[in-house]
């Protein structure tokens, strides 16, 4: 995986929720923010990949975004945000296999009608009988 952490920028603002003093004063939560149209990392194909599997994170202005809050502190937050970004491009470049399709073999034909066979025989069984 190309490492792009220099094209990365931050923002930081206040996480928001429970915490006390320390949420109400310290800007820890860390926004990371990418722009993929301009990035020199990556080609034309790899970008097309990424923006068309993560448009739902990609605002108007071509920035794929990422914030986190779940740690006391900025560095922490800001390491995790990182981390997170690169392992969500990695997830995005992957092209899946294409599935061909396979036909039921003989045998798995066969032991599905066996199965069905039994359930059939054991239903009849419980019938009453005078």
């Amino acid at each position: 995986m190309k490492d792009f952490s220099k094209e990365l920028s931050f923002k930081t603002s206040r996480s928001s929720g429970a915490g006390g003093q320390n949420v109400n004063k310290v800007e820890t939560a860390v926004t990371v923010l990418w722009n993929v149209e301009k990035s020199e990392f990556f080609n034309e194909d790899q970008k097309y990949l990424i923006l068309n599997k993560l448009k739902n994170r990609i605002n108007s202005e071509g920035f794929l975004f990422f914030t986190v809050s779940e740690s006391r502190t900025q560095l922490m937050n800001k390491n995790k945000a990182i981390e997170k970004i690169l392992d969500m491009v990695a997830q995005s470049l992957i092209i899946p296999k294409k599935r061909f399709a396979t036909k039921p073999s003989k045998a798995q034909k066969q032991k599905r009608l066996d199965t069905k066979k039994k359930l059939s025989d054991k239903k009849e069984n419980r019938k009453f009988r005078y």
